[in-house]
């Protein structure tokens, strides 16, 4: 069973940067796609970035609204996915959650479906101040 756990949240400026980091384990390695979330107060939870199974580069998709500022990436020898976090605005603010995709999910459904998702971390809360 696939376990998650994020870190690296916390409170920032406008323009600043956050990395969160999300440790994952209990799976093999290339077996799952793995993303980010997040969800604001009040709103729906909602894909932010995705990386297939594999790692590569082709495979890297963003939500339209942090396109340009977040970069993730995924560091499979160490079992951690990143999300690098830049130019932050206060719309970022949101709980962040890290999530995992089978294989079969990944490739059948559309990256930003939350009910692909099959294992959540517990969040890790982002506050940008204006």
């Amino acid at each position: 069973q696939i376990q998650l756990a994020e870190s690296g949240g916390g409170s920032v400026q406008a323009g600043g940067s956050l990395r969160l980091s999300c440790i994952a384990s209990g799976y093999r390695v290339n077996t799952y796609c793995m993303r980010w979330f997040r969800q604001a107060g009040g709103k729906e939870r909602e894909a932010v970035a995705s990386i297939d199974a594999d790692g590569s580069d082709e495979s890297i998709r963003y939500a339209a609204s942090v396109q340009g500022r977040f970069t993730i990436s995924a560091d499979n020898a160490k079992g951690t996915l990143y999300l690098q976090m830049n130019n932050l605005k206060p719309e970022d603010t949101a709980t962040y959650y890290c999530v995992a995709v089978s294989e079969y999910d990944c490739y059948s459904r559309p990256w930003s479906d939350v009910y692909a998702v099959d294992t959540w971390g517990q969040g890790t809360l982002v506050t940008v101040s204006s």
